[in-house]
């Protein structure tokens, strides 16, 4: 990379965009399922259809990266993304809705894991984490302002103007990055997916971590899809308004992300706990109480709880897995994602016969077990991690 800095943008630019298009859904379901005459359980089968092709191929752009070049897959599928965001809205009954959100997802499974291992490998050690957390900023903003975004152009004419705003601003991106960023080379001669991904599925350290990604996706983004439903039903059908109060999980996340690293640094052990605990009061607040000032802070709680526990899990995965990153974020992706989509679709059925509340009451009690479950795990690694640690010290310093 010449122009470091500039790339680090467009990339960022993009993940903005890509994740923007994700969290965008939640206030379009109600209007969505007006439009085509659905119920909001059938309309939400086009989220499910998103994140279950986003979470499935993200296990495949990993190896062709390898084989074919991070760039040259990260512009094909920011291309590919963008086209089928703009036809999403032309979308005129559910399968062809769930056919564009669909393909929309597979692509956009070639932006994540991609871009993120190759900002990775083209900082060195003491620059590496800041342009990552200069990309993963930019991502989580996506998703803080999306809903607002999404319910404000909604709201001004239609769901369909979402979808198309996001695909022509990531048509422009993909056209820029196309020309901007500088082909690498391939890492491997042969792909071997197979053989990449069966060390990986007999480290159970790593597996068991990663079981814990899938609830944390099936109770964060099953839930937070029908988040718009539960606003609706309180204070009425507007979606500017309910757009404006979801965009406060967005901005959870990007609050979560800074006060991290020192909280953790505190709390040591029970950060996982007071993560999961956290959770927990957010999500009972969300299915109990019905005051609009609760909600809104229960809404950013949620959202804080959310990357605490996110951040934690991804780093420790790739920690588990010092030399085979691109392999951790790949599978990391799958279990959160294919975790959302199992969430979406078994919450889908709990609304219909219980209601949109029961919803955030099952995935209070989820979330309170999953930050327990990653404390003890955590725990564990980082307690085998350190005699590992001590012993190469000794014989280095014995050499």
């Amino acid at each position: 990379m010449k122009d470091k800095n500039k790339v680090l943008l467009i990339l960022g630019l993009m993940a903005f965009l890509a994740n923007g298009d994700n969290y965008a859904a939640a206030p379009l379901i109600i209007n969505i399922a007006r439009d085509l005459n659905l119920t909001i359980s059938t309309a939400a089968i086009s989220v499910t259809a998103y994140m279950l092709s986003f979470g499935v191929f993200t296990l495949l752009f990993g190896p062709l990266s390898d084989r074919f070049g991070k760039v040259k897959i990260i512009n094909i599928a920011a291309f590919g993304t963008a086209i089928f965001s703009i036809l999403g809205a032309t979308a005129f009954n559910l399968p062809s809705l769930i056919t564009f959100r669909m393909m929309n997802g597979i692509f956009a499974a070639g932006i994540f894991p991609v871009t993120m291992a190759l900002v990775g490998e083209s900082f060195d050690d003491d620059n590496r984490h800041k342009a990552l957390g200069k990309v993963m900023g930019l991502m989580f903003l996506g998703g803080a302002t999306a809903t607002a975004i999404g319910g404000t152009l909604a709201y001004m004419g239609s769901w369909r103007f979402v979808y198309l705003i996001y695909g022509i601003g990531e048509l422009i991106l993909a056209s820029v990055m196309f020309k901007v960023l500088e082909r690498d080379k391939a890492v491997v001669e042969k792909l071997n997916i197979i053989g990449t991904y069966k060390k990986v599925l007999t480290n159970y350290s790593f597996m068991r971590l990663t079981l814990m990604i899938f609830f944390v996706g099936f109770t964060v983004f099953g839930s937070f899809t029908y988040s718009g439903q539960l606003v609706q039903e309180i204070i009425g059908f507007n979606l500017l308004i309910v757009g404006l109060i979801l965009s406060l999980f967005g901005i959870g996340t990007v609050l979560g992300g800074k006060i991290a690293p020192n909280l953790r640094q505190k709390l040591k052990n029970n950060f996982l706990v007071f993560a999961g605990l956290l959770g927990f009061f957010a999500l009972n607040s969300l299915g109990y109480l019905t005051n609009i000032y609760v909600l809104g802070i229960s809404f950013i709680a949620f959202g804080i709880a959310f990357i605490f526990l996110q951040s934690t899990l991804i780093g420790t995965a790739q920690e588990m897995l010092p030399q085979m990153k691109g392999t951790a974020m790949s599978i990391a992706s799958f279990n959160m994602f294919v975790g959302g989509a199992v969430g979406t679709s078994v919450n889908g059925m709990i609304m219909e016969s219980y209601g949109v509340t029961q919803i955030f009451k099952n995935a209070s009690f989820i979330m309170l077990f999953v930050g327990l479950i990653i404390s003890i795990l955590v725990a564990k690694f980082k307690k085998r991690a350190v005699p590992r640690v001590q012993k190469t010290t000794v014989k280095e310093n014995s050499n």
